[in-house]
């Protein structure tokens, strides 16, 4: 196990952010072997974020199977397959709110494009964290702002642009 890493199942809190925590929960331990040191990834993508957003507040990552966000995905969205990733805003001060990612979606999306597996899950981290801060893509205008604001936050983590080369737009999006 990684210094300062948990059991899977466990809840590893990190960070502090824009005043809140980010928590990180490894519900499948699949990550490790997918993403080098994937905690402190997510802790890291979820705060550039929510400082690009100029949001406030604590937040939770949970790194799940397909199968864990698939049930998700079809509790909240009414669509019985899984999806790279889920936001799920919590209206309650202090906390914004939840992030869920599928492991064998972000590998195969990653190896589909032709992406570093972190560089993909670090950008999934950072879509979910600015869902929670109030960004959105359901209109082409407001698709533009968070696919920059998103471009700004991998360039602070010395990660590739996820928007050059005409990548694909992102599955996942906002459960209210």
């Amino acid at each position: 196990m990684e210094p300062g890493s948990r059991r899977p199942g466990r809840v590893s809190a990190g960070i502090r952010a824009g005043g809140g925590e980010i928590t990180v929960l490894l519900a499948s331990p699949g990550w490790r072997a997918a993403v080098k040191r994937p905690e402190l990834l997510a802790r890291r993508a979820a705060a550039a974020a929510l400082r690009e957003a100029g949001a406030r507040g604590a937040v939770t990552v949970m790194l799940a199977d397909d199968a864990a966000v698939k049930r998700l995905n079809g509790r909240h969205r009414a669509k019985a397959k899984p999806t790279n990733v889920l936001s799920f805003p919590a209206g309650a001060p202090g906390y914004l709110g939840d992030v869920a990612l599928a492991l064998g979606v972000v590998r195969r999306e990653a190896r589909q494009a032709g992406r570093k597996p972190a560089d993909h899950f670090a950008h999934l981290v950072a879509h979910g964290a600015l869902h929670l801060a109030g960004h959105d893509h359901l209109d082409a205008g407001e698709a533009r702002r968070m696919e920059r604001a998103e471009a700004r936050v991998m360039r602070r983590l010395g990660r590739p642009n996820p928007w050059k080369d005409g990548a694909a737009p992102l599955r996942g999006r906002a459960v209210a």
